[in-house]
């Protein structure tokens, strides 16, 4: 007996999307994984120059000092009194994370010293003064 090759009734084809969702989750969460997420302080600073300045992409903690004296944390301004506690707790979140600290070149240095001992007094076992690459005049 031949058998007629006709469209049967009631065939839908489906995608099936569920391998396409559990791919686009695990890129997901290898980016979120591998991505660093970086704090700035807020506030533009005009770092003075440095022969041996070299880039340091592990720091965490960036504490800017303008020229006029205020202190930023993550886009805030801190008063000094408060500055060991907020180090405190992001050296909680991160322990192997690295002070530095982005002095204006014209701001004071007692300030400057102020803002090292609290970063010390605070538990970091890393402070650094940051300085800009000398720019080819």
């Amino acid at each position: 007996m031949l058998k007629l090759h006709t469209r049967e009734q009631g065939g839908n084809a489906a995608i099936n999307l569920t391998p396409l969702i559990d791919m686009v989750f695990i890129l997901l969460v290898f980016f979120a994984v591998n991505s660093t997420f970086v704090k700035f302080p807020g506030v533009d600073i005009n770092r003075p120059a440095a022969e041996t300045a070299v880039a340091d992409p592990t720091t965490n903690v960036l504490v800017a000092v303008t020229e006029n004296g205020d202190i930023w944390i993550d886009k805030q301004r801190i008063d000094l009194r408060r500055l060991r506690s907020v180090i405190e707790r992001e050296l909680i979140e991160n322990p192997s994370a690295a002070v530095v600290i982005l002095s204006d070149k014209d701001s004071r240095t007692g300030i400057l010293i102020e803002v090292v001992d609290q970063a010390r007094l605070a538990g970091a076992a890393k402070v650094a003064v940051a300085a800009a690459e000398p720019t080819e005049s």
